[in-house]
C-alpha cells in the first residue's frame, strides 16, 4: 500500500474529536429504548456489574484492537487489514474481516434508517400537538397507522438518509468532525434538560427504585447473558467504525485510555437516559417497557398528558434524531472509506452512490411493515427482522471474533506495541490477555445466546 493511499483521508486535529467520534458512534438508540429497561428488569445493580465487567473485559479490548488496526494502516478497514497482515507476515485472507464489517454496516444502516425516520416523524408529530391529552389507545393507533403508511415511512427515511450522506459527503473535517462536536454537547444538554423536567413532573423516586435497586430474584442466568450481549454491542464493535476512525486518529494518541473514556461516557449516557425516560413513564402510571413500544407509544402518551409535556417531548425526539444521525454517519464510514480510498471516487460521488444503495435497502425494510408485511423469509421473519437477526446474531459477532483472533494471535507483538506505545507494559499485557483468552469464549457465548433468542 502506498504512502499516498494511506494519507488520503486525512487526520483529525485532536484527541477530543476522536473521543467524540467514537462516543457518537457508540451511543445508539439501544441506550435509549433498551438498556434502562434491561437494567431495571434484571436486578438493577447486579445486572450493571455484569454489564460493566463485559464492557471492559470484552467490548473495550475488541474496540482497542480495531483502532490499533486503523491507526497502523491509516486507510479503510479492508486496506488497513491488508497492510497490517503484510507487516506481520501473515495471510492476506484476514482482510475478509473488513468485508464482513462493511456488509454488516451497510445492512444495519438500511434498517436503522427506517427506525431513525420514525424519530424524525415524531419530532414533527410532537410539534403539531397531536398527542395533547390523547388517550393511550389513540397514541397506539397513531403509531399503527403510521407504520401502515408506506409513503410516510419512505418520506421520513429518505430525509434521514439524505441528511446522513450529505454530512458524510462533506468529509471528515467539515462533515463528520463538525457533527460529532455538535452532537455530544447537544445530547448532554438535552438529557440534562429532560432530567430536570423529570425532577419536577416525573416520579423520580419510583424510577430510581426500578433502575438501581438490587433485586436478586430478578437476576438470573438469563440476566447475565443479556447483560453480556448488550455490553458487547454497545460500543459498535464488528462494523469497522473503530478501524475507520482509527485511521483518522491523531498521532501520539493513547489508544487504550481513549477507548476506555469512550466506554465510560457511553455508560454514563445510557444510565442518564433511564433517568430521562422512566420517571415520565411511572408518572403516567404506565408499565415500563422497551423498544418501539416505549419510544413511540408510551413516551408520546406520557409527554402529551403532562404540563409542558409536548415541548419536552419535542426535545426528546430531537435527542433521538441526533443520536440516530450520529450513529448512522459512523456506520456509513466503513463502506464510504472503501469507495474513496480503494475505488478512488470523490467523496460526494461516493456519498450519492452509497446513499442510493442504502435507500433501496431501506425501502425494502420499510415496506415489510405494510405492503410486504406478509412476505416472510427464514423462520417467518419479515425482511426488517431478517436483517436485524443476520447482523446481530452472525455478522457482528463473527467479525468481532475474527478480530480478536487476528490481533491476538496473527499480528506480531512488535506491531501492536508500536501503536500502543503510550500505554504501560502492564496495560498492554492485560489488553492482549483479554483479547486472547477472555473475549473469544465470551463472544461465542453471546453468539449462542443470540441464536436461541435470549438477548
Amino acid at each position: 500500500m502506498s504512502i499516498a493511499l494511506r494519507a488520503r483521508s486525512g487526520v483529525w486535529g485532536s484527541r477530543t474529536t476522536f473521543v467524540l467520534a467514537l462516543t457518537t458512534s457508540a451511543i445508539g438508540l439501544g441506550n435509549l429504548w433498551r438498556f434502562p429497561y434491561l437494567l431495571g428488569e434484571n436486578g438493577g445493580a447486579l445486572f450493571l456489574m455484569v454489564y460493566l465487567a463485559t464492557l471492559f473485559l470484552v467490548a473495550v479490548p475488541v474496540m482497542i484492537a480495531e483502532v490499533v488496526i486503523g491507526s497502523h494502516g491509516r486507510a479503510d478497514p479492508m486496506s488497513s487489514l491488508l497492510y497490517a497482515s503484510k507487516h506481520s507476515g501473515t495471510f492476506a485472507a484476514w482482510s475478509v474481516i473488513g468485508w464482513i464489517m462493511g456488509i454488516a454496516a451497510l445492512l444495519i444502516l438500511a434498517y436503522y434508517s427506517v427506525v431513525a425516520g420514525w424519530g424524525l416523524a415524531y419530532v414533527q408529530k410532537m410539534d403539531s400537538g397531536v398527542f395533547g391529552d390523547a388517550s393511550a389507545a389513540t397514541v397506539g393507533q397513531l403509531f399503527i397507522d403510521f407504520l401502515a403508511d408506506p409513503e410516510a415511512l419512505v418520506y421520513w427515511q429518505s430525509i434521514f438518509i439524505i441528511l446522513t450522506f450529505a454530512i458524510s459527503g462533506l468529509g471528515i473535517h467539515r462533515g463528520l468532525g463538525v457533527l460529532f462536536w455538535f452532537a455530544i454537547p447537544l445530547l448532554l444538554v438535552l438529557l440534562g434538560v429532560l432530567i430536570i423536567f423529570n425532577l419536577q413532573y416525573g416520579d423520580m423516586e419510583k424510577a430510581g427504585e426500578f433502575l438501581f435497586s438490587s433485586v436478586s430474584f430478578d437476576f438470573t442466568a438469563r440476566s447475565v447473558l443479556i447483560a453480556m450481549g448488550h455490553a458487547f454491542f454497545t460500543l459498535s464493535v464488528g462494523v469497522g467504525v473503530g478501524i475507520a476512525f482509527g485511521a483518522y486518529a491523531p498521532d501520539k494518541l493513547p489508544i487504550g485510555r481513549t477507548v476506555i473514556a469512550v466506554a465510560v461516557l457511553d455508560s454514563f449516557v445510557a444510565i442518564a437516559a433511564g433517568l430521562a425516560i422512566f420517571p415520565i413513564v411511572f408518572a403516567a402510571n404506565l408499565e415500563p417497557s422497551m423498544g418501539p413500544g416505549l419510544m413511540f407509544v408510551s413516551l408520546p402518551y406520557a409527554f402529551g398528558n403532562m404540563p409542558q409535556g409536548e415541548t419536552y417531548g419535542l426535545l426528546f425526539f430531537v435527542l433521538v434524531s441526533v443520536i440516530a444521525l450520529g450513529s448512522a454517519v459512523a456506520l456509513a464510514e466503513t463502506p464510504m472509506a472503501y469507495l474513496v480510498e480503494r475505488m478512488r471516487l470523490r467523496r460526494p460521488v461516493a456519498a450519492v452512490l452509497l446513499g442510493a444503495v442504502v435507500w433501496l435497502l431501506a425501502l425494502s425494510c420499510a415496506l415489510s411493515f405494510n405492503q410486504w408485511s406478509e412476505v416472510y423469509f427464514y423462520e417467518s421473519l419479515t425482511l426488517f427482522q431478517l436483517l436485524d437477526r443476520l447482523t446481530v446474531e452472525f455478522l457482528l459477532p463473527v467479525a468481532a471474533l475474527l478480530t480478536t483472533l487476528y490481533v491476538g494471535y496473527a499480528l506480531r507483538r512488535e506491531v501492536l506495541r508500536v501503536e500502543l506505545y503510550r500505554e504501560t507494559n502492564n496495560f498492554f499485557f492485560l489488553w492482549r490477555a483479554c483479547l486472547r483468552y477472555i473475549a473469544p469464549p465470551a463472544i461465542l457465548v453471546i453468539m449462542l445466546a443470540a441464536s436461541i433468542e435470549i438477548l
